[in-house]
């Protein structure tokens, strides 16, 4: 039987947590610290373990797609929380509620065109974007125009007015070979999630936006939308390869499409963020949370994005479990819902704690793909990195000994206990094949390599279990300019 934790009891968590630990310290070896032995026991032991690969195993098989509402997030729920109990951890469902929007048909083709041959149309492939409205029935043709930019869009406005508007912008697959794959999502993402607003703001009866992603397979890449309820135009991810075709065939002249999207926005409906407690000792109520998404678009399996992110968690404990390790803080594993349609998951987390951020020690968070680790990213002051130099040493072994200092993540749950000071950590990651995938149904499980998914987990464990025992302070974030 689960607990459903509110507000309340969250403040009284850090009481019936202390006790708890009193009672069960018994049964576990004495905490070996940050000791180099200790790290390395830590890294070893994830590295040898095939557990996480296998609880992703059931995630994507068994469950599949889990976008927010849908009966995959539930059975997702209750999966990660049996899962996470048979180790022994302490789980609370924490409620939330959730978008529930569910794609229909979903057809495009461009019926009118320069040098059109009698008869003949061209087939665009397309998904619907998250929180589109939807066209009639029968679909509804309209003039098709390209823009660039936003700037071009304005400049357009009047050619916008009752016409489809293809926002075009490519993605820079060699910014990402580059390690700088997150920086030209951020870009294309900006269109995908405001463009569709601007262009309905602009009278366009529907919105197009050019795929994210560097691997040209002829495959829509999904996500979410800023559209609003009032003004809810039909708004969906071309392919790569369609995008390059419309921009040609608009270089010969003026084009028609014929689109049909059936999306629905159904009431809200109820979810809830897994969390899973590793008491602690002596700081049980201190917590350093580990954390991924547990929803996924509706086109895949969501293997990478992220149910990778979520399992890397779960092995934490799977991880401290075997060795018999309790650390001082409280190991706080977290698999949020609804991440890629609303943030609804880590804005619940936040109002819980906020009057008592304090006692949220530090917060990891896995969202940018399994593949093999480098190093990590964190929000700590320049003063801090010293403190960190044990934990490296661990991670060399496995080459994952590269320390990044930002200012902020900006992580996609963890922002707001970020920018409310907590420190936040991510694996620094290889990205550059991440896109690929990304938000297409390609994400399936054979897509992660089950030797990166046992370094990302050696080096959550390492990280989690460094940062639950380290003595002091390690840098709130109003703090990072001293």
């Amino acid at each position: 039987m689960h607990t459903i934790l509110t507000g309340a009891p969250l403040r009284r968590s850090a009481v019936s947590l202390a006790l708890g630990c009193i009672v069960s310290a018994g049964a576990f070896a004495a905490a070996p610290g940050n000791a180099p032995q200790a790290l390395a026991q830590v890294r070893d032991t994830a590295l040898q373990s095939d557990w996480a690969y296998a609880r992703l195993a059931d995630m994507t098989d068994l469950i599949g797609p889990r976008l927010s509402g849908s009966a995959g997030a539930a059975a997702a729920v209750q999966q990660v929380a049996e899962t996470m109990r048979q180790l022994g951890a302490t789980v609370t469902l924490q409620p939330v509620k959730v978008p529930h929007w569910v794609r229909g048909v979903e057809t495009a083709d461009i019926v009118d065109y320069a040098g059109r041959p009698q008869g003949v149309s061209q087939r665009v492939v397309l998904t619907a974007l998250g929180g589109s409205g939807a066209t009639p029935a029968a679909g509804l043709t309209a003039r098709l125009i390209i823009v660039k930019s936003f700037e071009e869009l304005k400049a357009r406005a009047a050619q916008v007015k009752g016409a489809i508007v293809l926002i075009d912008t490519p993605f820079d697959q060699e910014m990402a070979e580059r390690g700088l794959a997150g920086v030209t999502y951020g870009q294309g993402s900006r269109f995908r999630f405001n463009g569709p607003k601007a262009a309905a703001d602009l009278g366009a009866v529907a919105a197009l936006v050019r795929s994210i992603g560097g691997a040209n397979f002829r495959i829509p890449h999904a996500g979410a939308t800023g559209l609003d309820d009032n003004k809810r135009i039909p708004a969906a991810a071309v392919t790569v390869e369609d995008a390059l075709l419309i921009g040609r065939l608009a270089a010969r002249g003026p084009m028609k499409m014929h689109l049909t999207l059936t999306p629905q926005n159904l009431p809200e409906a109820d979810s809830y963020n897994v969390i899973a407690d590793w008491p602690g000792t002596d700081k049980a109520d201190e917590v350093v949370v580990v954390s991924g998404h547990l929803d996924s678009w509706d086109l895949a399996t969501g293997a990478h994005d992220d149910g990778a992110g979520v399992v890397a968690a779960m092995g934490v404990v799977e991880t401290l479990k075997k060795l018999d390790y309790r650390p001082r803080r409280t190991i706080r594993v977290i698999a949020w819902m609804n991440e890629e349609n609303g943030g609804r998951g880590g804005q619940a987390y936040f109002e819980a704690h906020k009057q008592a951020l304090g006692k949220q020690y530090a917060a990891i968070e896995m969202d940018s793909g399994a593949g093999r680790p480098f190093g990590i990213k964190a929000s700590v002051g320049p003063k801090a990195e010293k403190l960190f130099a044990p934990l490296l040493a661990a991670l060399q072994p496995m080459g994952a000994h590269a320390f990044t200092r930002r200012d902020a993540l900006g992580t996609g749950d963890l922002h707001r206990l970020e920018t409310g000071g907590v420190p936040s950590f991510e694996p620094l990651v290889d990205s550059h094949s991440y896109f690929h995938y990304h938000h297409t149904p390609a994400d399936t499980l054979d897509k992660v390599d089950p030797e990166n998914l046992k370094r990302n987990v050696a080096l959550m464990s390492s990280l989690a279990w460094f940062l639950a025992n380290i003595d002091g302070e390690i840098g709130r974030a109003p703090e990072q300019g001293e």
